[in-house]
């Protein structure tokens, strides 16, 4: 993904984010995961790069990186979230202790191409604007055993 400081200013540049220290260490510890953390993991993980980073800073990172559409929040039952910044189209499994698995890019794309393109321009209809993506999220009774979904 974006590896290198000056990568990250220029995507930064590109999507009119204030580009700061903090939120540079931020951005590269969401994107060199795909374990969907919360905003309390990334705080821990860039923290070790910038000891003067605040839980505060985290979540306004995010907030700023969601905005510009740079993350995806997934919102958890609980009330807690996790934060994605891959966004190519793909379905989330949700388990009953809040953790998130990325759905196999390939089953991913059978499953948005399963829905028949009538019924999505039925609700296109309903809600009067054009649907952009379609985002497809599972939750689960009981956790996964402790494995990643292939």
């Amino acid at each position: 993904m974006h590896s290198t400081d000056a990568d990250i200013k220029q995507l930064f540049a590109r999507h009119g984010i204030r580009c700061t220290k903090q939120r540079v260490e931020v951005y590269r510890a969401l994107a060199s995961t795909d374990s969907h953390p919360t905003a309390e993991e990334l705080f821990w993980s860039a923290r070790e790069c910038e000891a003067s980073m605040s839980l505060a800073t985290v979540y306004n990172a995010l907030e700023a990186f969601c905005a510009a559409g740079l993350c995806r929040k997934i919102a958890l039952c609980s009330g807690g979230a996790r934060f994605d910044a891959d966004l190519r189209n793909h379905p989330h499994v949700v388990t009953a202790d809040g953790r998130v698995f990325d759905v196999s890019p390939d089953l991913g794309a059978r499953l948005v191409d399963a829905i028949p393109r009538h019924l999505l321009a039925e609700v296109e209809r309903q809600v009067g604007a054009p649907i952009q993506r379609v985002r497809v999220e599972f939750d689960c009774e009981s956790p996964c055993n402790g494995t990643t979904p292939a």
